[in-house]
């Protein structure tokens, strides 16, 4: 995450490496979740792409599933829970 106040607890990575979604838990209890992206030719590292930031749940579970309904690549896969 590009913001110390968040806390990254489960990230679901595309099966070719170019994209992530991070679902993290803020200094005031509550959950999002963020998309990334990063470029082969690029090694500055992830970039955020999905706006999805300022999204605020009461539980990782409902971020995951808010995440699995708006990044398309994430789809119905089988995705392990966040801890």
């Amino acid at each position: 995450m590009p913001n110390d106040l968040h806390t990254v607890i489960h990230s679901v990575e595309r099966e070719d490496g170019l994209r992530c979604v991070d679902i993290f838990q803020r200094l005031d209890s509550t959950f999002g979740f963020e998309e990334f992206r990063r470029d082969v030719e690029d090694s500055s590292g992830w970039f955020s792409t999905g706006n999805y930031l300022h999204a605020e749940f009461s539980s990782a579970e409902a971020a995951l599933k808010q995440a699995k309904e708006l990044v398309h690549w994430i789809g119905k896969r089988e995705v392990l829970p966040p801890l």
